[in-house]
């Protein structure tokens, strides 16, 4: 595979200098979109491609003189060979220009190296381990990390009454993340962590988890899953067994309380206290047009944080472009990036020119009934946030 991609880009290489030589020709400029199109994280395959369908149906499909070709490909949720595979496919068949999506830490890990050797730009729109930006310097996020979201969450606690805790999180990447720093912000304030336990990434059951937890009696139980199916099962699981009666506040990241699911949890989400960086209630006239526009070209689907990744992913790729007049290669791409700083649906946001990840405000949020639907409120916000895992 080294070899293929190494004769890919001296073929990149020889094909750009034909083209300097000869007449100017705005080539198709071709983003191969890597989600999880199916399986049980297919929720967030279909909010990375309607964010950024979206993103082109505002903004015209041409930039710079070229025409924007989405070309999706499904990696089927955790399944990193089959990511590494769809991206080998992409850019040695269909020649793309940009690798974005990428749903879950695992496929932003297998497909790194090969950014890497073919000098392609790289845009995660949602996985959220720490150091994914780490991996390859072709490399940009405009999702968050889980450190990012976590430590925000452990400094509400601490502040307000919370001693003990019991941490439940995902076994990988960002659910390590997550407990990491949940753990290191909530102690250095005092805190103490009474008992940690990490689930299976694929159909845990929670019944003994949430009996043992229970049974420690914390003050508050900080939850992070995959969103989608597995949160609606936690929240319903805790309310059925009488954590809440029992005075255990749950707090959790906001990926378990996604627009998107939050219908399934019903009242069982009530009450949930969460921080995040995306609220589909946000209150901003550019999120009020971006929810609009939403509804309108996909009835039925609310908008949650990886529609809103893959918007301002889009922005942050067309931006770009008008940077470098056209210029879509690894090294003039990533050097536009680096300290981009614009208005998001979710509040200001900016590229970190030092780690290629998103500065942006992290707010806190209650589950609430406003006009009859479930809906985060934000009532606080910690402003201009950096990832605290690089630190």
């Amino acid at each position: 595979m080294k070899k293929i991609l190494k004769r890919f880009a001296v073929l990149s290489v020889a094909l750009g200098a034909f083209g300097a030589l000869g007449t100017a020709q705005a080539d198709d400029l071709k983003i191969g979109m890597i989600a999880p199109l199916s399986g049980p994280f297919a929720s967030t395959g279909l909010q990375i491609m309607n964010g950024a369908q979206l993103y082109l149906k505002l903004n015209g499909d041409t930039v710079a003189g070229r025409k924007v070709v989405l070309i999706p490909k499904d990696d089927t949720g955790i399944a990193p060979a089959i990511s590494k595979r769809q991206a080998q496919n992409l850019l040695i068949q269909d020649h793309v220009d940009i690798l974005a999506g990428f749903g879950l830490t695992p496929a932003a890990f297998a497909v790194a190296p090969l950014a890497s050797e073919a000098k392609v730009p790289m845009v995660v729109l949602n996985a959220a381990t720490s150091s994914i930006t780490t991996k390859s310097p072709y490399i940009v996020r405009t999702s968050m990390t889980l450190p990012q979201v976590s430590a925000p969450m452990a400094t509400w606690a601490a502040n307000n009454g919370i001693k003990k805790v019991y941490t439940l999180t995902a076994d990988y990447g960002p659910g390590h993340d997550a407990a990491a720093q949940f753990k290191k912000t909530f102690t250095a304030a005092g805190g103490e962590i009474v008992g940690e336990l990490r689930t299976p990434l694929s159909n845990p059951d929670f019944a003994p988890f949430l009996q043992k937890i229970k049974d420690t009696g914390p003050d508050a139980v900080f939850l992070f899953v995959p969103n989608g199916e597995q949160g609606v099962a936690f929240a319903k699981g805790f309310k059925e067994r009488g954590l809440d009666e029992a005075g255990i506040k749950l707090l959790a990241t906001g990926d378990v309380v996604t627009e998107d699911v939050l219908d399934a949890m019903g009242d069982s989400a009530v009450g949930m206290i969460t921080s995040f960086h995306y609220s589909q209630a946000h209150d901003s006239t550019q999120n009020k047009a971006f929810v609009a526009a939403y509804a309108e070209a996909y009835p039925g689907v609310r908008p949650n944080m990886v529609a809103v990744a893959s918007y301002d992913g889009m922005h942050l790729i067309y931006e770009a472009l008008k940077k470098t007049k056209g210029d879509a290669s690894g090294d003039a791409f990533m050097a536009a990036v680096k300290g981009m700083h614009w208005m998001s649906p979710r509040g200001p946001i900016e590229i970190d020119p030092q780690t290629r990840d998103i500065i942006q405000n992290v707010y806190i949020r209650k589950v609430e009934r406003v006009d009859g639907q479930l809906q985060n409120v934000e009532f606080d916000k910690i402003p201009n946030f950096k990832d605290p895992g690089k630190e």
